[in-house]
């Protein structure tokens, strides 16, 4: 029952923003996948994701703030006994105090009491839940509990924001569409799809792990990816194709290209939040065979290029 304001370390006025960033932060050291042989690790990881269930749901935050729920979720008064009202068994004004030296005959057979506590407290609330006489409705039935999931997006599906499918606890799978600036870390929450409750379904928490590319990586909304082109294709200059996360395109290639220069193409990055696509920046690099006899004969002999390349160093 702690405090997840506590829990993720962030202030109590804090905004949602302020507490996503402290949640990836908490979420990507404790994670279990990186703490495999510290038990307490994933307990901890366990308590911050419930917290940040709780401070992100508008309504569970506002209720935690009055006073209403715990840091679990749970009724604080789950009877309804405020801490102004009158209390059973008190003094004057209280309960108490209307029913001592009395005697209630309910012929034996045990009587249906919600007509006496109507005429006490002034009637039922809708759904046959008392108020007036406690100055506060009875408190809502608990939802059930939250489930969590973890699904594993390939690198160029996170880009182009491919529709992922995923299997839930009861054996339905359902087809997530990826939100525009998807990252390591980002959750989707399923309204409805966690564990039944009597006051209805919890949600499911699906934490979105991107999977590293073999050659390429992300650069905020860029991608980027070395190229590699032949000696040929440098000196003379070329079309070439270059991969992107969706599909090849054709690439041209300027004559005298060096390795280390960079090329962009626009829109072929990850998808913004605000709108819109990063790029793809692609970085040549020359590739000169290891043994070629002939073009070790002709750099052998060429006497065009005397130039120090390294002159802007000092060396």
């Amino acid at each position: 029952m702690a405090d997840p304001y506590q829990t993720l370390g962030v202030a109590r006025g804090a905004s949602e923003a302020d507490i996503k960033k402290a949640y990836r932060k908490l979420a990507k050291e404790l994670h279990p996948d990186r703490n495999k042989d510290n038990p307490k690790a994933s307990e901890r990881f366990s308590q911050v994701t419930g917290a940040y269930d709780l401070l992100t749901d508008k309504d569970k935050r506002a209720r935690f703030d009055r006073g209403e729920i715990d840091g679990d979720g749970n009724p604080t008064a789950p009877f309804g006994f405020g801490g102004g009202g009158p209390r059973p068994g008190g003094g004057p004004g209280g309960m108490g105090g209307g029913f001592q030296g009395q005697q209630f005959d309910f012929g034996g057979e045990g009587a249906d009491m919600s007509d006496i506590f109507e005429g006490l407290f002034g009637g039922r609330q809708a759904g046959g839940g008392f108020a007036s006489g406690f100055g506060r409705r009875q408190q809502p039935r608990a939802k059930g509990a939250n489930v969590q999931y973890r699904l594993r997006v390939p690198f160029v599906d996170a880009a182009a924001l491919a529709a992922q499918r995923i299997t839930l606890g009861d054996g339905k799978t359902i087809d997530l569409k990826l939100p525009a600036g998807v990252e390591d870390g980002t959750q989707m929450r399923l309204s409805g799809k966690g564990e039944p409750g009597p006051g209805g379904a919890g949600d499911a928490i699906v934490t979105i792990e991107v999977v590293p590319h073999r050659f390429f990586t992300r650069d905020g909304d860029d991608v980027r990816v070395d190229l590699p082109i032949t000696l040929k294709e440098a000196v003379l200059g070329a079309a070439v194709k270059a991969p992107t996360v969706e599909k090849p395109v054709m690439l041209t290639i300027a004559p005298g290209a060096t390795s280390g220069k960079v090329l962009r193409l626009k829109g072929k990055g990850f998808h913004k939040k605000g709108g819109g696509r990063g790029d793809q920046l692609v970085t040549l690099m020359v590739d000169v065979p290891a043994d070629d006899a002939a073009l070790k004969a002709f750099v052998a002999d060429w006497a065009g290029d005397e130039r120090n390349p390294r002159d802007a160093m000092g060396v």
